[in-house]
């Protein structure tokens, strides 16, 4: 006669496998959300100075010149 007891997993292994898993997760998800935010932040910063570049290279061929320090941003 097969023992019933040593096929399959118990209750109690299977209980032990999600919490270790929520214990990973619970560890590596923080790491994981702060990255998108400084990503965010990296990529607003990169298309400020992408588009700070054109204006100036925009406003130097129509006038014959870039802006003095003086005039500023209200050229």
């Amino acid at each position: 006669m097969l023992n019933k007891r040593t096929k399959g997993f118990t209750l109690i292994e299977l209980m032990l496998v999600v919490i270790i898993i929520g214990a990973l997760v619970a560890m590596v998800m923080p790491r994981l959300t702060g990255r998108g935010e400084q990503a965010r932040i990296a990529a607003a910063k990169a298309d400020i100075n992408a588009n700070i570049a054109t204006a100036l290279k925009l406003y130097e061929l129509d006038n014959g010149s870039f802006p003095t320090t003086s005039e500023g941003l209200e050229a």
